[in-house]
């Protein structure tokens, strides 16, 4: 029904507004009753088989939202309804900040894929905060963070540390990003001394709480093997929880739409479709030279059931969708949770 009907009028409008438009729809919808058990009965997969422990956290099922979709923690009790096992806000930053210019989100339909160049909008981590201190649901919540886009490279681990602290009590995990392509220059954000030094300094931050949270950083897809290693030695070293592979990419190879149409477009971080293989070659790369020594989460170009088991057989422990989420609609996270079930017990 989704693909029949639905997606094709969404697709009609501007993604950016169909984005809050949708989250209206979930919000009001939710307030109807009998709306949560219909949605719960339609998406869920209620089975201790999918049950994940990682990191000390007991994952429900190891299928999750990626950060970018939810960024503010506006939907926290709704998307545990459409079968999450966990969500991730975020990218969140100390100030508000209202992004990029617009346009700065486009479809390739033809591709399945999606170019964002949003700049970390969203509303500030402590007005985040206030929301996660009234949910009512009791889903794994990620804390995604970053740093504001008029902190200077050089001055950024301030602004890691303000949002660390700010979100410690009210998330499960933490996710460091410093590989979004839409944010200016990250190069100097994924320097191995840089992070070293971040990374550090937030496991002692860390240490200082009665209950540490899990820590771990989000990477780029377009790092080169040698970059891959030093990834696995920053984990090794600092002793962060774990990686998830991987972010948006800038690689353009390989696409339908015309090098115009690109040009139209403009920069940004490309998701979808044409992300999911290279996003399983580092996830695989990671697991097999590290010889599996940290937990990998596994994001970028699931679409379908077949996805998200290439992912997990290539050595992520958890997956997390987006874009396919957009383009195959809700049922996806049913869909896949069934084909873990069957591999389970195959």
């Amino acid at each position: 029904m989704y693909k029949l009907l639905l997606r094709p009028i969404l697709f009609l409008f501007d993604p950016e507004s169909v984005h809050h438009f949708t989250f209206k729809s979930i919000k009001i919808s939710s307030k109807i009753p009998g709306v949560k058990s219909i949605r719960k009965g339609l998406y869920s997969v209620n089975n201790k088989a999918l049950e994940k422990e990682l990191f000390g956290i007991k994952f429900k099922n190891p299928v999750g939202i990626a950060a970018g979709f939810d960024k503010n923690a506006i939907l926290i009790d709704q998307l545990e309804d459409f079968g999450f096992g966990f969500v991730e806000i975020g990218t969140l930053t100390p100030k508000a900040q209202s992004g990029n210019e617009k346009p700065r989100l486009f479809r390739l339909k033809k591709d399945q894929g999606i170019i964002n160049r949003m700049g970390f909008n969203n509303e500030g981590v402590d007005a985040a905060v206030l929301k996660l201190k009234k949910r009512k649901t009791k889903i794994i919540v990620g804390g995604n963070i970053g740093k504001n886009t008029a902190t200077p490279n050089d001055s950024a681990q301030p602004d890691y540390i303000y949002s660390f602290k700010a979100l410690h009590d009210v998330v499960d995990y933490f996710v460091v990003n410093v590989s979004c392509p839409n944010v200016g220059d990250v190069k100097k954000l994924q320097d191995q001394d840089f992070l070293m030094d971040l990374l550090s300094e937030l496991k002692k931050l860390n240490a200082s709480y009665d209950q540490p949270k899990p820590i771990l950083l989000k990477i780029a897809p377009d790092l080169n093997d040698k970059q891959l290693d030093e990834v696995i030695e920053i984990v090794e070293e600092t002793k962060i929880d774990g990686v998830i592979a991987t972010n948006t990419t800038t690689n353009r190879s390989n696409l339908s739409v015309s090098e115009e149409e690109l040009g139209k477009i403009g920069n940004g971080g490309l998701s979808g479709k044409p992300l999911s293989n290279r996003s399983t070659e580092v996830i695989r790369y990671l697991a097999d030279k590290s010889n599996k020594a940290f937990p990998i989460i596994g994001v970028g170009g699931i679409h379908s059931e077949k996805d998200a088991i290439e992912k997990i057989e290539a050595g992520a422990d958890l997956v997390q969708i987006y874009t396919g989420f957009i383009y195959e609609g809700p049922k996806l996270v049913k869909r896949i949770n069934k084909a873990i079930l069957d591999k389970t017990y195959a």
